[in-house]
């Protein structure tokens, strides 16, 4: 059965744009009056933003969309111990069945593959694997444009606190100790426990 797509709003207000990209309405009055993003004019004298300019504008500023109500959060699990990724991977679709998609990676390559073709909004990276490691995936990731808005939470099971500054350098926003807190991890990705679990 394929899964049900977020209904999204085609033209959005300026206070929505703005909540999207976490800025003041005026920052986005300003942008747009600069012509950095184009807007609509309603028949009223009101300006509209087409979302797939707004997404545009975002990748080229780097900066990283807050999640609509609907939206399905885009997670992307990178570990090469399959029975863990598999455990986050079931964990996270029977208990926040409603708020994400997932998608695998066994290792570094198949992630670069994964962030072309599944467009995450967040990656979950393990540090420690077999050639290219979680510290050359992060920086690859936070080095190209397109891709450097995407949220990077990175985890291990040999945590240091060396290893954890090394990696928040490389752009990620934190350095979780396996076996993972998931309570602290669902928090940091902003999940709310599914009803259909009760």
């Amino acid at each position: 059965m394929p899964k049900q797509q977020s209904k999204r709003k085609q033209y959005l207000t300026p206070n929505e744009v703005a909540d999207l990209l976490m800025v003041s309405p005026i920052t986005i009055r300003q942008w747009a009056t600069k012509g950095d993003l184009p807007a609509l004019t309603t028949p009223g004298g009101h300006r509209r933003f087409v979302w797939k300019e707004v997404e545009r504008f975002a990748r080229q500023k780097g900066v990283a969309l807050r999640p609509m109500s609907g939206d399905l959060h885009r997670i992307l699990i990178v570990d090469d111990d399959q029975q863990f990724a598999s455990f986050l991977l079931e964990y996270f679709n029977v208990n926040y069945q409603d708020q994400v998609e997932m998608e695998l990676a066994n290792d570094g390559f198949e992630a670069g593959q994964k962030i072309e073709t599944f467009h995450p909004d967040i990656v979950i990276l393990d540090l420690m694997m077999p050639g290219l490691n979680g510290f050359d995936v992060c920086k690859r990731i936070k080095s190209e444009p397109r891709t450097k808005a995407i949220r990077v939470i990175a985890m291990t099971g040999y945590f240091t606190e060396e290893s954890a500054k090394r990696i928040r350098q490389e752009g990620a926003e934190t350095c979780l100790a396996k076996p993972l807190d998931m309570d602290n991890l669902n928090q940091l990705l902003g999940l709310e426990l599914s009803a259909h679990t009760e």
